[in-house]
């Protein structure tokens, strides 16, 4: 049995499997550690769909519900990270298809939130100009990925901001790792050169830890 009576980042040590483990095992509890783990990812996924903040925290929560009752059905196959990812986007697709058929519009015309006009979340920094930079940069990236076509901004979300491998987007996105490699070249060359020196991928869909704790609470009160 392991310990986790003390902070959480000192269980950044114990491997997914091991936790997953003993959740199955009824340790239900610590399934808050994945969620916090994962919690990043699943939320640029969302937002690189191109889904608002809102709609993807609710993807998100639905998710993480998916992944807890499926737990046992997972078989080290694929990373864990790559298999939840591959349930949020089948969340983000099935959400799509729903909105596609109560508005019958192709879906490429809502990939992109129009209500909020925007694809990243707004925050703020302690350090003033580092603020300002941020918040121009995101501007600027904000501005290109919205003319990048949905294929490319998902494998550019994917390999660049999850920082999944080539095997593993692949794998998601049902083509050939050749095609990883094509799209995400593309992807780059759609966007400004200088883009492509200094953003930052922590930076980009920044998922805080006020809305960490808003995804955990509302999914281990559905699942304890």
């Amino acid at each position: 049995m392991m310990n986790y009576g003390f902070a959480y980042k000192n269980t950044l040590q114990f491997p997914d499997k091991e936790i997953i483990s003993e959740i199955i095992s009824g340790n239900t509890a610590l399934f808050e550690l994945l969620i916090r783990r994962y919690n990043p990812d699943l939320y640029k996924v969302g937002r690189g769909y191109g889904y608002n903040h809102q709609d993807t925290e609710d993807l998100m929560q639905e998710a993480f519900i998916n992944i807890f009752q499926n737990l046992a059905k997972f078989e080290n196959r694929s990373s864990f990270k790559t298999w939840i990812i591959r349930i949020m986007l089948n969340q983000c697709y099935h959400k799509s298809k729903k909105i596609n058929y109560l508005i019958n519009k192709p879906a490429v015309e809502i990939s992109v939130n129009k209500k909020t006009g925007s694809m990243f979340l707004t925050t703020s920094h302690d350090n003033p100009d580092s603020s300002f930079i941020n918040k121009e940069l995101k501007n600027v990236i904000e501005a290109a990925l919205k003319n990048i076509p949905e294929d490319y901004r998902i494998t550019f979300t994917l390999r660049q901001l999850t920082g999944l491998s080539v095997a593993d987007t692949a794998e998601l996105l049902n083509i050939t790792s050749s095609n990883v490699k094509v799209r995400l070249n593309r992807a780059k060359m759609m966007l400004r050169k200088e883009i492509e020196k200094i953003y930052s991928p922590e930076d980009i869909y920044e998922f805080n830890l006020t809305y960490c704790d808003k995804i955990v609470n509302a999914v281990m009160k559905k699942i304890l």
